[in-house]
């Protein structure tokens, strides 16, 4: 029984995501005219969101080894 660092990764990964995955949908679109239109937080945060998920799904299927 070792310790697993992907669970609690994955679970802070998932929930910066989400908050950023919010923020992206509820902020000004006013804020991103310095990044050409693109709403940077909204796909960072999609980004975070697959890469936490994706940790947590190993970190799940490792532990049941």
């Amino acid at each position: 029984m070792g310790l697993d660092i992907r669970l609690p990764i994955g679970g802070l990964f998932s929930i910066l995501g989400v908050l950023l995955v919010g923020y992206g949908l509820m902020s000004d679109r006013g804020i991103y005219v310095r990044s050409l239109g693109v709403n940077v937080n909204l796909w960072w945060g999609v980004t975070l969101l697959v890469f936490g998920v994706v940790m947590v799904v190993l970190g799940r299927r490792g532990s049941k080894a």
